[in-house]
């Protein structure tokens, strides 16, 4: 298997591709993540790319330690970036640096890809992500806790349809890897292309979550 640091620098790759070719009214329509753009989500993620360890800790710290309120700071400490200058940084950063480095890559490589599919699934564009990057990412989802996987996810097997990739024990939850990934991942748009008797209990831990948060 590839290094996971080269499969992130794919990752973000495709994603620099997308976004060269949005429009940009395109950069200012809603992504999956409630009440972010498109330029939100990318600013978002770079915004940890080149903070420090001490610079980590002060953000988080500014945060009251929740990711949430670290994760508006870093938005609003972008907020002046243009999405020419968003691309910029992002070509610069195809290999993970940082923060996002942590895990050997797998923090890269999940985040690039489900911010990704962030802007993709709304925009209505789609792709065919590589299994050699989908199956570490879902493997690593399920336990990275800014994603808060495990407590959706508890007394539950998943099982993808279009990869050989399963995890848990419980009542199934069955779909393309991809709807599995955004769904652990508390997306809850992407629960529509999954089945199983387990389905149900997953939709309402996402829609549980979503209510804790507001």
């Amino acid at each position: 298997m590839r290094d996971v640091t080269e499969l992130a620098h794919d990752e973000r790759a495709q994603l620099a591709t997308l976004l060269h070719s949005l429009t940009p009214q395109q950069w200012q329509a809603p992504s999956l993540c409630a009440g972010w753009t498109v330029r939100d989500v990318v600013a978002h993620m770079l915004s940890y790319e080149e903070l420090s360890p001490v610079g980590v800790a002060r953000r988080f710290t500014r945060g009251w330690l929740r990711f949430d309120r670290a994760n508006v700071i870093g938005l609003d400490d972008f907020a002046g970036h243009s999405p020419h200058q968003l691309l910029d940084l992002l070509e610069r950063s195809l290999k993970p640096r940082g923060l996002t480095t942590g895990f050997g890559g797998r923090i890269a490589l999940v985040d690039a890809m489900i911010h990704q599919q962030d802007i993709r699934r709304p925009l209505g564009i789609p792709r065919d992500i590589p299994t050699e990057r989908l199956v570490p990412a879902l493997d690593f989802a399920r336990i990275a806790p800014p994603i808060g996987a495990r407590r959706r996810i508890r007394g539950l097997r998943l099982v993808a349809t279009d990869l050989d990739w399963t995890a848990g024990r419980g009542p199934d939850v069955r779909g393309p890897g991809e709807a599995l990934l955004m769904s652990i991942s508390g997306r809850h748009d992407a629960t529509d292309e999954l089945e199983g008797p387990g389905l149900a209990t997953l939709r309402g831990r996402i829609c549980g979550s979503r209510r804790a948060e507001n």
